[in-house]
């Protein structure tokens, strides 16, 4: 399929014409096999560039293959054969019970069997905007759909292609990636340069054709036309296609395919999964970057290690401090705090296959799970939740920072649990339990007491939940799950700590030019502290509260948000606010990142959206250009530094084929003019074509990356993708190797003292040959665009190494042995030596030119993407 689609380009099919006729009419006039060898070479060329065209091709549509997989690849928990287990989606069986909750996707077909508030988004099959209840009046559930809130269970009816998703997706092939913005950019500049390219082949073949008419002329041959004639304006023909050959660019949105596929699969490997093309480029832009705390500079292991509980705070340090906690705490409190921490929960203890305990649920929930089994309690014994009847429930969301739930009691009373963020349930309490463990009321100034005890827990770092409860009067069906007059049990202290690497990982943002914000749900307190042990916070830089920041003017916000670095009790509105002012107000290229369905909108709005492998819900996956597979920040930075340096590649790559194409056309163009031949035929155009589009972008697009990429400024919104320097590499390169090739084209016979009757064809072999080391020594120098030493890193690009040796092995078989395909004759090794050399030289004139001081270009932050600024066609003629 890829040979066949390789075979499309006009331009071949129009050479492949050529070589049939070429090899008929050769046939005819010198005989077989005299008369093949000039048609059977352009047909071996063909097949050369389409064997590597498609062979590279192919492993890009691996790549990609494997991508998609990964994609689609998404755990669920379901309950199979009684246990609660983690599968993948893939695995699942009719018959499984699947449990849902907020941003999962739904990955079967079902039927609701329990839950709560069990909110379902069926846009993606409905096309309905408007989420959809599910309960035991409506029970169906459909694979594909997503779960807006709530939470439930669900029993598999039927799974695969055979769910309505599954029938919907049979009908829709769904389209590969779109172009990315670089490659609708370069595709527009290689449609300029191919247009060149055939103006200068047409006029090519017209002062060919003119000259060998009026030699005919001249010569009074005029009347008499020979099949040797026929040949030779066929041959000119053919020059003049493989010029459009050689002028037109298909390199270009080649190279950058490679280039981005080539950083995708390294990125995969570095636990970073690219879901959209164009986010490997953009990323390279980014100026700022919006992190989550929990889980990206945190490693999302949480423990409870601080308690305050009757009037009392105690270290957890293990069973001894727990020992310590148990004697000052009457049991009465220490039975209302298990019964918090056991009832009110969405998570569960389990047995795995070896019969250990095993806490299913999120970081927070397994904390407090973990602090109630080591005050001694069994999950399932304690709670006895055969006994107590879970009434209602409040999942945890990101708007409600809480999680409520109303219990009926064996002795038929009810009860309500809450817990959540410290301030939050703080405000809903009017009661505490005091040092006797007797509840009393809680008048503002002992509220305000536990709102600096609160504030001492934040400061060190650690994130606060405070438990509560309140005995209702009403019976079980009228109970509803109150807002206010609960009892305040116990505030608990977790830490999470930051993640090693975080504080380097900063730094070397910053270096970068790209300021780290902090944006996250926790106290304000517990945000400062942790921005500070991550070097995030600066003494200059400003932490603002997310309430108080939706209500910021305007003219407010447009003074502060420069100075923001750490956001606190954020809801998803703050950040997407955030994150659409940068952008419009300030022009940033904005990467963020989120793990919470609320998410969704802000992750839509960056300029790069980042997903969490680990904590993240379906929903946040699906509208991220990113998945960081591990949760680490540090992997957000190997992804900035994998686009800079797809970027860069690209740019090197242009500079190397532009300066190839420059000194091909014009050297073919001004000998037709003046000798009546052009010096590089059909078949050596393209080997020199070859070099250079297909070879030359896998050897300059797969450069790994190196440290100094995350040493300069991002490229601003409207930089020129094609920069001064480069023309000034362009020009200079073109300039020294165009002199070189005139000199031994027009003078070289009479220089060099070549004699004999084979004198033009080594001549036309020597230029061929000179031609081709240029081209490989300034291929080395495009390695660097500005800096002198080209040479650094070179032995850890294998490919790069392994594509120069190739080129020039192939190099010496086409000169030495092949030609008669090639119109080459065998050089001795002195003029062997001069072409090294020759080319050798490109390396010290591109040291020289590199000294030359150029402006850099001015960045704006105005336009909308990185690649706004490329030259317009008449600009690049």
């Amino acid at each position: 399929m890829f040979v066949w689609d390789a075979l499309q380009d006009l331009t071949l099919i129009i050479l492949i014409v050529c070589a049939v006729v070429s090899i008929g009419v050769g046939i005819a006039t010198e005989g077989w096999p005299n008369g093949t060898y000039d048609g059977v070479g352009i047909v071996l060329s063909i097949f050369l560039v389409v064997t590597v065209t498609a062979v590279s091709d192919y492993k890009q549509s691996l790549q990609f293959r494997d991508l998609d997989k990964e994609k689609k690849k998404i755990f669920v928990q379901v309950t199979r054969d009684g246990k609660r287990q983690k599968i993948s989606i893939y695995d699942i069986v009719v018959g499984d019970v699947v449990h849902l909750s907020t941003g999962d996707q739904v990955p079967a077909d079902g039927i609701f069997i329990s839950g709560y508030f069990l909110l379902i988004d069926e846009s993606s099959l409905s096309g309905e905007s408007e989420p959809v209840n599910v309960d035991k009046e409506k029970p169906f559930l459909l694979s594909g759909t997503k779960v807006q809130d709530g939470q439930g269970k669900m029993l598999v009816t039927t799974v695969g292609m055979r769910t309505e998703w599954g029938k919907l997706m049979e009908t829709i092939n769904e389209g590969g990636d779109d172009e990315t913005p670089l490659q609708v950019k370069l595709n527009g500049v290689a449609t300029v340069i191919g247009k060149i390219g055939l103006a200068f082949a047409i006029l090519t073949f017209v002062v060919l054709t003119i000259r060998f008419v009026i030699e005919k002329v001249h010569k009074g041959e005029f009347a008499s036309w020979s099949t040797d004639d026929a040949m030779k304006l066929l041959d000119f023909f053919a020059v003049a296609v493989t010029i459009i050959v050689v002028a037109v660019p298909e390199g270009l949105p080649l190279a950058v395919t490679l280039s981005l596929a080539f950083a995708m699969k390294k990125l995969m490997n570095e636990k970073a999964l690219v879901r959209h093309l164009s986010a490997c480029e953009t990323m390279g832009s980014a100026s700022c970057i919006c992190t989550d705390k929990t889980g990206t500079l945190t490693t999302n292991r949480m423990v409870v290690t601080k308690t305050w509980i009757c009037e009392k705070a105690v270290q957890i340090k293990g069973n001894e401090n727990v020992e310590e906690l148990k004697a000052c705490t009457p049991e009465g409190v220490q039975n209302i705090l298990l019964q918090a921490i056991f009832q009110n929960t969405s998570a569960e203890v389990v047995k795995d296959k070896d019969g250990k305990d095993t806490i299913l649920g999120t970081p927070t929930e397994s904390a407090l799970l973990e602090f109630g089994c080591l005050l001694g309690a069994d999950f399932d014994a304690y709670a006895q939740r055969r006994e107590y009847k879970i009434l209602k429930v409040e999942p945890f969301n990101s708007v409600r920072k809480k999680m409520s739930v109303l219990v009926g009691l064996p002795d038929g009373r009810v009860r309500a649990f809450c817990k959540g963020a410290s301030e939050i349930i703080l405000k809903t309490c009017d009661k505490i339990i005091d040092c006797n463990g007797e509840v009393v009321d809680l008048p503002e100034e002992q509220a305000n007491n536990v709102f600096s005890i609160i504030n001492d827990f934040a400061s060190e770092a650690l994130r606060t939940l405070c438990l509560a409860f309140k005995d209702i009067n009403e019976m079980h069906e009228e109970a509803n799950i109150p807002d206010s007059g609960y009892t305040l049990i116990a505030l608990v202290g977790i830490k999470d700590p930051v993640r090693p690497g975080v504080k380097e990982a900063v730094q070397t943002c910053i270096a970068a030019g790209i300021t780290v914000r902090m944006v996250t749900g926790d106290n304000i307190h517990t945000a400062e502290a942790i921005a500070r042990e991550c070097g995030i916070l600066t003494e200059d830089g400003v932490v603002i509260d997310g309430p108080k920041f939706g209500d910021l003017s305007s003219e407010e916000m447009k003074n502060i948000i420069p100075r923001i670095q750490v956001m606190a009790r954020s809801l998803p509105l703050d950040k997407y606010k955030l994150v659409n002012n940068l952008r419009s107000m300030f022009g940033e290229v904005v990467a963020v990142t989120g793990d919470g369905t609320n998410d969704a909108p802000a992750l839509r709005e960056a300029d790069i959206g980042l997903a969490m492998g680990i904590a993240g819900t379906e929903v946040a996956k699906e509208n991220a250009d990113v998945i960081i597979l591990d949760d680490n920040f540090t992997t957000i930075v190997n992804v900035v530094k994998w686009g800079r340096s797809v970027y860069i590649n690209i740019q090197k790559f242009v500079q190397f084929q532009l300066t190839v194409n420059v000194v091909a056309l014009v050297i073919n163009f001004f000998s037709a003019c003046i000798t009546g031949s052009a010096p590089l035929t059909a078949v050596q155009l393209l080997w020199v074509n070859l070099i250079m589009d297909t070879l030359g972008a896998l050897a300059l697009a797969t450069e790994p990356p190196n440290d100094g990429l995350l040493k300069r400024p991002p490229v601003a919104r409207g930089a020129n993708f094609i920069t001064k320097p480069m023309w000034r590499n362009i020009i200079g390169q073109s300039i020294y190797q165009l002199i070189i090739l005139a000199i031994l084209n027009f003078d070289g016979k009479r220089i060099l003292r070549i004699s004999g009757s084979d004198a033009t064809e080594v001549l036309n072999t020597l230029i061929f040959n000179t031609f081709v080391f240029c081209q490989v020594f300034n291929e080395i120098n495009s390695r660097d665009i500005e800096k002198i030493n080209v040479f650094r890193g070179i032995f850890d690009s294998w490919i790069f190494l392994s594509i120069i040796f190739a080129t020039v092995a192939f190099q010496v078989v086409i000169v030495e042995f092949l030609g008669t395909f090639a119109s080459t004759v065998p050089l001795n090794w002195q003029f062997w030596v001069l072409s090294v050399l020759i080319g050798a030289v490109s390396i010290p004139i591109a040291v020289i030119l590199k000294c030359i001081p150029v402006e850099k270009d001015t960045t704006s932050k105005q336009h909308h993407d990185g690649y706004d600024a490329l030259p317009s066609g008449p600009e690049l003629a």
